[in-house]
């Protein structure tokens, strides 16, 4: 006897604190879920104030705001005869939790608050909110009576329960619970749980969709079910991406899914689950004993039904979706697609007028300007399929408000009215990188500018000299390591300076309506900020930065890939040349990995211990050993104890010394799990306390080695005070 019921999950593209535009997407996404039959709607986590309200969510305005929006859900009338999850903050006896808020005809039936929240790497949950720690208990909670006059209710169940209706039963897990050890879903499924609703703030990063998927299939793979994954979408303002990707699972099997990037800010997944799917699959002994001596939870009676009785069914137009297997977008699709629905949401919220880059020949800024191309790819796709929101803001982006007809034929149609890429050139850079920037900027459609800075740098120069009466020299020339260093970043913090005055006159001078100024990218990699070498204050010192948390090894993947997908045969020459900051005079042959005296492959390494790995320089030195100490036939590179250890010492104090410019490092989009950016949750540390008896631990193990000096650096040579991000 089948008991099929429609159920509908979302992705919302949700903004910190745009009460009114989220109450209208929620509300969209209501009507959309309803017109595909379904009788239960499950959205993202917070989405009713936006995910990432950070320090606001200590204040009482949020909380207000919130209950105000939620009464204008439930009392809208295309938010009826159906059940609604629904995410916001709640304060309860003064005390701030995050919420799930379970509604159905203007009636609030449970509250449930987030019992297990999010607190490491990205996520500061507990500094916000608490945790529900009370498992399957229920207290009054004194409603606020801009809602209690629509609900007409007085109190409404607060904590941990499950809500039975006439033929099945459900419950909340939020987030970070599925990924703890005891889950939620566990001990409510052997109470009979047959429905399981997941909002997520799950964000993005770089092979992590697969784990996601893994662990939300696990959930009911063991002991059956129906699960429900709702996740935001979109950039709220932050470093994150949330990637969308909702889906529904029913016994381990995938039947339906939403798409993990996309420009649309309402996406509705719905599926249809026979119910007795679910009660077939748990028919084992072992589980029925243990359901005997599981947790009971308390059960809030919803006396309606999700799926239709047996004679309302039309088993010719209506029966259960059929599971599929998942298709994963490659790593490099993963740069392209997320690093692009980043940039857009970021740039239709800041009202700028479109993007700038100091566009140098090299690898970092050319997989920047690809992917601001990537962007221009997926916009227009969007207006020619007639998204009307992705319309709007193009017209207004690309100053193009009045001409109502408006549709780019091509990518580079949109990208010359809305990027603009400049070489920043000088006596020390090479006719090679000046001719590969040109290309690059033709073939995506750029508007182009060529300009030397030398006359900026040596009127600096000249300023000093006036001063001092001595004219410093490169190192080429017999100067010394101060002066080297001093010459090759003017150059570097001329260039910023000169980008942002180019950012802010463009728009006006090319005659864009309203004038407006551009957005100033960056394009230092991770490993780059994990070494520190980039000059404090450069080309690095933009306004976001799209690549600021790929390695360099999967940046090269992305630009190979890019140059057959979207047929840029430029970028094989990018590929093929060596990279190099060109600030020293050209007879120098000036290498990025000679200048950092370690290669970009180690330094993933040595980002993926120091973080993922959550290992020092001893405990990495162990590891190392067994990692490069195996011959090159075994994959290793047959180094001996004390090259690994002068590895490991040289990465640990090159990182401790340069620490001091990741508190001033560009926002970047977080892709990689090593950045070490500090807005992302690495507490910066003194150079030389916490870090010597690890240091003294490998050189007392190992062999004697001289003493290294973390916390002083004499000539600032050291300090990575080198190359410029934006002319790479």
């Amino acid at each position: 006897m089948a008991h099929l019921v429609t159920l509908a999950t979302c992705s919302l593209n949700q903004w910190a604190l745009d009460f009114t535009g989220n109450t209208a997407r929620i509300i969209e996404s209501i009507k959309r879920a309803k017109a595909a039959g379904a009788t239960l709607r499950v959205g993202p986590e917070l989405e009713i104030c936006g995910y990432g309200c950070l320090d606001h969510f200590l204040e009482g305005d949020i909380f207000l705001h919130s209950w105000e929006a939620l009464s204008q859900i439930i009392d809208d009338p295309a938010c009826q005869d159906i059940v609604l999850d629904i995410g916001m903050p709640v304060r309860h006896k003064n005390v701030r939790y995050n919420c799930r808020v379970i509604c159905h005809n203007r009636k609030i039936v449970l509250i449930r608050p987030k019992m297990w929240l999010a607190n490491e790497g990205n996520y500061r949950e507990m500094r916000y909110f608490t945790c529900w720690t009370r498992q399957g208990h229920i207290e009054n909670y004194y409603l606020e009576s801009i809602v209690g006059q629509i609900t007409k209710q007085d109190t409404v169940p607060f904590g941990d329960g499950i809500i039975s209706t006439r033929d099945t039963c459900f419950a909340c897990e939020t987030c970070e619970e599925l990924f703890t050890p005891t889950p939620p879903h566990g001990p409510m499924g052997l109470d009979g749980v047959e429905i399981f609703t997941n909002s997520s703030g799950s964000h993005f990063e770089l092979r992590k969709l697969k784990t996601r998927l893994d662990l939300i299939i696990e959930a009911t793979k063991k002991s059956g079910g129906v699960y429900l994954y709702a996740n935001q979408k979109g950039c709220d303002g932050d470093r994150l991406y949330y990637d969308g990707s909702s889906m529904i699972i029913c016994n381990g099997k995938i039947l339906a899914c939403g798409s993990q990037f996309s420009l649309e800010d309402v996406e509705i997944v719905t599926a249809t689950v026979d119910l007795e799917e679910v009660r077939s699959y748990r028919t084992a002994p072992s589980r029925g004993m243990q359901a005997q001596t599981a947790s009971k939870f308390p059960r809030i009676d919803l006396k309606i039904r999700l799926s239709k009785k047996m004679e309302e069914h039309d088993y010719q137009k209506m029966g259960a979706s059929e599971p599929f297997d998942l298709v994963y977008h490659a790593p490099e699709e993963e740069i392209a697609l997320g690093g692009a629905c980043w940039l857009w949401d970021y740039l239709r919220r800041s009202h700028a007028a479109g993007f700038f880059i100091p566009l140098s020949g090299g690898i970092d800024s050319c997989a920047t300007s690809v992917i601001v191309f990537s962007m221009c790819r997926l916009v227009v796709s969007a207006m020619q399929e007639g998204n009307q929101q992705v319309i709007d803001d193009a017209r207004r982006i690309a100053g193009k408000m009045d001409d109502r007809q408006w549709i780019p034929a091509t990518p580079q149609e949109l990208t010359k009215l809305i990027f603009s890429t400049c070489y920043m050139g000088s006596e020390n850079s090479s006719s090679e990188t000046r001719k590969r920037a040109t290309e690059l900027a033709q073939d995506i459609g750029s508007y182009h500018v060529n300009i030397d800075i030398d006359a900026v740098t040596t009127a600096i120069v000249n300023v000093f000299y006036a001063w001092s009466n001595w004219m410093p020299r490169f190192k080429s020339s017999g100067g010394s390591i101060a002066e080297n260093l001093a010459l090759q970043n003017i150059q570097a913090r001329s260039r910023m300076v000169l980008a942002y005055l180019w950012a802010q006159l463009l728009p006006t001078f090319r005659g864009r309506k309203g004038g407006g100024s551009l957005l100033v990218l960056g394009s230092a990699n991770v490993d780059e900020a994990l070494r520190g070498y980039l000059t404090k204050y450069d080309c690095s010192s933009a306004d976001i930065n799209p690549i600021g948390g790929v390695s360099k090894t999967d940046l090269k993947a992305f630009i190979a890939w890019t140059s057959t997908h979207y047929d840029l045969p430029i970028l094989k020459e990018f590929l093929e040349a060596i990279p190099t900051a060109e600030l020293e005079p050209l007879i120098t042959a000036q290498s990025d990995e000679v200048d950092m005296g370690i290669t970009y492959a180690e330094l993933s390494i040595f980002g993926r211990l120091r973080k993922q790995d959550k290992l020092g320089p001893w405990g990495s030195y162990c590891k190392l050993l067994s990692l490069w100490g195996k011959p090159e036939s075994q994959g290793g590179k047959g180094w001996t104890a004390r090259q690994i250890a002068e590895k490991t010492k040289f990465f640990f104090s090159k990182y401790a010394i340069n620490r001091h410019k990741m508190t001033v490092l560009t926002p970047s989009l977080h892709m990689e799990g090593y950045s070490p950016e500090d807005n992302v949750g690495i507490s910066i540390y003194s150079p030389g306390a916490d870090r010597l008896t690890s240091m003294a631990a490998i050189r007392s193990k190992a062999f004697p080695l001289p003493r290294l000096r973390l916390a002083v650096c004499e000539d600032r040579s050291g300090c990575g005070e080198k190359g410029q991000s934006g002319g790479k």
